[in-house]
């Protein structure tokens, strides 16, 4: 359980309210993903059909809300707009107004004066760890690479994630509402990516956001090769690892080949034994369908370009390039093919491939165009990635880019929604999105801004100066908290 403290304030609602790196979507079914029958119309058991077998049912239930309306502050809507003296009205979970002091507002609505303070969607960190790499950092809970094979498209990150990490209560009070959890980089395809919403629960299924499409994690350059290299199997060159990948889609390409045959015949009403299920070839064959997202790490321009030219050989698309820290050498690539880069502010020279990151890395990216999001990939930044973005943002300036604080916010928010395939339900303050909206003591992009509070689904999940709204998780439960008592 978290808190008895949070407990108690959601008893009285019912039911119906690393290693690790730096070591478009759709929900709607195609013709080809409607779990079909065979020809006696006796359905296939569900662990045996790609279609109707999945990861585990997300049952994330919203926060307990009540009509709010935020005014006063200085809103940043995500898609590129500023409103000073804002207004942000939440209702029932969604957005239900954003605009001036002259917006009307609902009767009987709670009044948030944010006067002074900035509002701003909630942050999204597109690349984290929290749960498969959990603090604290032990080997019984280091759960984020599979290193048994080079390819392990079978494993789910969802199955590793650790729900009572610490670490999502320190994300939450650094405005982070929304995560994709990655599995870690040591494979050439290392598994299937989870998007959770940064609420406490018991299980990971109660954070699971509905709907979310899955990513895939790719990874190119130098980790796939030490960790296989020094193995004495699989790749240790990047030919081996461009071998190592085009022969994964071959096999998926057959795999999905031989399941469409099979319901093209079914359809038809003939007889036909279905193909046997892989696990792993699911997952890319999924893909290769345009359900399944990649996010690939990479972090050398010479070798995303390699990446992009196998996604167009085997008929696949590149959500976004993680790390990327010579994206700024391909900027118009990258925008031509719409692909998204998720990097960090100035990491750079801490291994040869990163040998050519500059600061500027994300503002020269931004202004070539192409989609920008910065991200962590640790547990510490993902506490404040505002200021992350902010340290980017002024990378650019120094360099005479005019980067607005309304284009800025959008590399924290908008921007990983798209890449992760969730944009049309968040990342901006948009009417009928979900209410996840932040309120900062200051200027986001500031030294000294802290979130002061955050709702997600318009619930207030987080409240710096109510301890009713810090909930911990189980594993912290009982340890000495300076100040509190924890009944």
């Amino acid at each position: 359980m978290k808190s008895r403290l949070w407990a108690a304030l959601a008893a009285g609602v019912t039911a119906s309210l690393l290693i690790g790196c730096a070591t478009t979507p759709t929900t709607t079914k195609t013709a080809d993903s409607t779990p079909s029958k065979p020809a006696d119309n006796k359905p296939l058991p569900t662990g045996l059909d790609p279609d109707t077998a999945s990861g585990f049912p997300s049952t994330y239930k919203p926060l307990p809300s009540r009509p709010t309306a935020i005014v006063g502050g200085t809103v940043l809507t995500g898609d590129g707009k500023q409103i000073d003296n804002g207004v942000v009205v939440l209702v029932d979970g969604k957005v239900a107004a954003v605009g001036g002091p002259d917006t009307p507002l609902p009767a009987g609505v709670q009044i948030i004066d944010a006067k002074g303070r900035w509002v701003t969607p909630g942050v999204i960190d597109a690349h984290s760890h929290l749960g498969v790499y959990p603090s604290p950092s032990v080997s019984s809970r280091s759960d984020g690479n599979e290193l048994t094979d080079p390819t392990t498209p079978y494993v789910w990150a969802e199955n590793s994630v650790w729900p009572a990490d610490p670490g999502f209560d320190r994300a939450r009070a650094g405005g982070v509402t929304t995560l994709q959890i990655l599995p870690g980089s040591g494979n050439l395809i290392g598994g299937r990516s989870v998007t959770l919403r940064n609420v406490p629960s018991i299980t990971m299924q109660g954070m699971k956001f509905p709907g979310a499409p899955y990513g895939v994690k790719m990874a190119c350059g130098e980790n796939p090769k030490r960790v296989y290299g020094s193995r004495g199997r699989g790749p240790s060159t990047a030919m081996g690892n461009v071998y190592g990948y085009k022969k994964a889609w071959i096999d998926a390409a057959d795999y999905r080949r031989k399941w469409d045959d099979y319901r093209a015949k079914v359809a038809k009403g003939d007889k036909a034994d279905a193909p046997k299920r892989d696990l792993g070839l699911d997952t890319l064959a999924d893909v290769l369908r345009g359900k399944i997202l990649i996010q690939n790490h990479c972090y050398r321009a010479d070798e995303m370009a390699t990446m992009i030219d196998i996604s167009k050989e085997f008929g696949f698309h590149i959500s976004m390039f993680h790390h990327a820290s010579e994206a700024y050498k391909i900027g118009d690539l990258l925008k031509e093919n719409d692909i998204c880069i998720a990097t960090w502010a100035d990491w750079a020279g801490f291994k040869m491939e990163s040998y050519d990151g500059i600061e500027a890395n994300a503002a020269l990216t931004w202004k070539s165009g192409a989609c920008v999001v910065i991200h962590s990939d640790d547990p510490i930044i993902t506490q404040h990635l505002n200021q992350e973005a902010g340290i980017a943002m002024a990378a650019g300036r120094r360099i005479g880019l005019d980067i607005k604080d309304a284009d800025a916010i959008a590399w924290i928010t908008l921007n990983p929604a798209k890449a992760m395939g969730i944009a049309d339900q968040t990342g901006s303050l948009t009417v009928g999105k979900r209410a996840d909206v932040v309120i900062w003591s200051a200027d986001p992009f500031s030294i000294y801004a802290v979130a002061d509070q955050v709702y997600i689904d318009g619930g207030l999940a987080f409240d710096r100066k109510d301890k009713r709204f810090q909930p911990k998780s189980d594993f912290e439960l009982g340890q000495p908290s300076e100040g509190a008592f924890i009944p």
